[in-house]
This record gives structure tokens, C-alpha cells and sequence, in this order.
């Protein structure tokens, strides 16, 4: 396997969906609670980026396992890369075990430098993971398939992010003493890490909401039945809509409850290319020509927020 059809087969252009969460967890715990850990930080960058390319790459084998099973063979020599590259099932599988050992040893390993809340939200999120897209019944051939991959990685990453360089602030914590066990949370800001995180659940939801709107007569033959299989397409475009609406009003609350910097609102800005794409996406749903506009409006909306973030930092710096 040569290192581009691995970069295929994992397909690293669509990292950004949880490079973005990551960078707006950095800054904002940079802004708010002043700390960074960077050990700990770059630890979990690993562990997170090889678990993400580990599922994409299970995404790709057992979608090239289901055409198989249902002799498919046009979508695996068309629009799989393990059919198109002709690569070794032997060598995938391989790949992905390897992937997925390293990826749970850095976790284990940031366990270790900080303590069992991170283990217990790490094991949530590997098993949202894993089952995404393997198993008997995926997750993403289910209705909810949005749901698990925005909060998994628009609030999952996030808020391990903030939570690993400030789990000694308590924000959550789970105390262990003889036949006692004591759970503390701070409401308060866990819900703050809810609310700033909401633009990349939804922003991420649309990604998979677009892609399934697209793929929609497909996935019925594929025996894959999503959420616009169950609302239906025009609903399902109404949603995708909406939750670019929503993420936006998030900011204005944010900067209005003081979690945010004022200078946030400059993020606004970027709602009008937004709204023009999505009447793009309106007005056609082809996979090879509309699907693009989701990724252009995560990279808007998220890339807002960073710059937005960063400003704040340096206002904070220097008044």
C-alpha cells in the first residue's frame, strides 16, 4: 500500500471535521480558564487524530464487505478505494488493528497523566467509534447517525480538550474512597462547554445530514436507512437549514451570557456565504456537485470561531 492510498483509504481531507473542534477546545480553555497542558494536549491530538483515521478506514472495509455481500461490484471497483487500488483485505485489516492499538495506548497513556473521567468519556467515545460503522447494525445505517457523529465530535472533542488541561479545576471528578463513591460536576460550566461547543455538533451533523440527503436512494439499496430516509428529503434539507441557523444564534448567547469576548459577533459575518451555499444545496442534492457546500459551511462557521477565539486571546493579553 503506498502512503497516498493509505491517505485514501483513511481519507485524511476530512480530518478538518476534527481538527476544528480541537483548535476551538485549545483556545477556549486558553481564554477562559488560562491553561494549557501541553503534554497532555498533544497526546490527545495523537490519539485522536489515528482513532479518527482508524474509523474512517473500518468505514471503507465494511462498505466494501456490504457491496460484496450484496454483489455490488460496480461500487466497489467505482467508489471504494480498497476495489480501486486493488489493496489486500489482509493488509487493511492489518492496518486498521494497528491503528487502533496506538490510538488506544495514547489514550491509556493520557489516562494516566490524568485520571478516570477522561477514561470513561475516552471508552464513550471509541465505542461510538468502533460501532459507527461496524457491528451487525452500524450506527450510521440507523436514523440517529447525525446525533452520534456531531456530539461525538463537535461536544466529545471539545470537551475532552478543555477537560485534560484543567481536570484538576473539578469540573467533573470521581472520588473512590472504600464503599464510597462521590461524583462531582459544575453545572454551571459543563454547561458552558455545551453551549460553545454546539456549532461543531451541528456543522459536523450536516456533513453526515448532507452526505445522506445525497446518498439517500443509494442507501436504500444498500440496506442503510437514515435519518432522510425516515423524515424524508425536503424535511431533511429544512433541518440541514436550521442547525446552520441554530449555530450562529449559539454565538449571539454566548457572547450575551459572558462566555464569550464581544469580538465573537465578527463571526456573524460569515453567515452570508453560509446561507448562499445552503440555498445552493437547496436547490440540488448531487453528491459530486452540492455535498461540498457542508464542508465549505464547516470550515466557515468553525474557522470563524477560531479567528474569533484568537482575537479574544489577544484583546485578554493586551487590555
Amino acid at each position: 500500500m503506498s502512503f497516498k492510498t493509505f491517505l485514501d483509504l483513511v481519507e485524511i481531507q476530512t480530518k478538518i471535521a476534527s481538527l476544528f473542534p480541537f483548535l476551538i477546545g485549545i483556545l477556549f480553555v486558553a481564554y477562559r480558564y488560562e491553561s494549557i497542558n501541553v503534554l497532555n494536549s498533544m497526546v490527545f491530538f495523537g490519539s485522536m487524530l489515528i482513532f479518527d483515521l482508524t474509523t474512517t478506514a473500518i468505514n471503507n472495509y465494511m462498505d466494501y464487505r456490504k457491496a460484496t455481500d450484496n454483489h455490488d461490484y460496480d461500487y466497489r471497483k467505482e467508489r471504494n478505494i480498497i476495489g480501486r487500488a486493488a489493496i489486500s483485505e489482509t493488509l487493511v485489516v492489518v492496518v486498521i488493528w494497528t491503528m487502533l492499538i496506538t490510538a488506544v495506548g495514547l489514550g491509556l497513556y493520557l489516562v494516566y497523566l490524568t485520571n478516570i473521567i477522561v477514561l470513561i468519556m475516552g471508552l464513550m467515545c471509541f465505542f461510538i467509534g468502533i460501532f459507527y460503522t461496524f457491528g451487525p447494525l452500524p450506527l450510521s445505517r440507523l436514523p440517529l447517525g447525525e446525533v452520534f457523529s456531531g456530539v461525538t465530535m463537535g461536544f466529545g472533542i471539545i470537551f475532552l480538550v478543555i477537560y485534560i488541561n484543567v481536570y484538576n479545576l473539578d469540573i467533573i471528578s470521581l472520588h473512590w474512597s472504600g464503599y464510597t463513591i462521590s461524583f462531582h460536576v459544575n453545572l454551571q460550566e459543563v454547561f458552558w462547554i455545551v453551549l460553545i461547543s454546539l456549532p461543531s455538533v451541528f456543522t459536523i451533523a450536516n456533513l453526515m445530514m448532507a452526505n445522506n440527503i445525497c446518498d439517500l436512494e443509494e442507501d436504500i439499496r444498500n440496506d442503510r436507512f437514515t435519518l432522510p430516509y425516515y423524515i424524508g428529503k425536503k424535511a431533511a434539507v429544512k433541518l440541514f437549514e436550521v442547525l446552520y441557523i441554530v449555530s450562529f444564534s449559539v454565538i449571539i448567547l454566548a457572547v450575551a451570557l459572558k462566555v464569550y469576548h464581544p469580538i465573537m459577533l465578527l463571526a456573524l459575518v460569515v453567515l452570508i456565504p453560509v446561507l448562499k451555499n445552503v440555498r445552493l444545496f437547496k436547490a440540488k442534492q448531487i453528491k459530486s456537485k452540492t455535498f461540498i457546500v457542508s464542508v465549505k459551511n464547516l470550515i466557515l462557521t468553525n474557522g470563524a470561531i477560531v479567528v474569533g477565539l484568537l482575537l479574544s486571546l489577544l484583546l485578554v493579553k493586551f487590555t
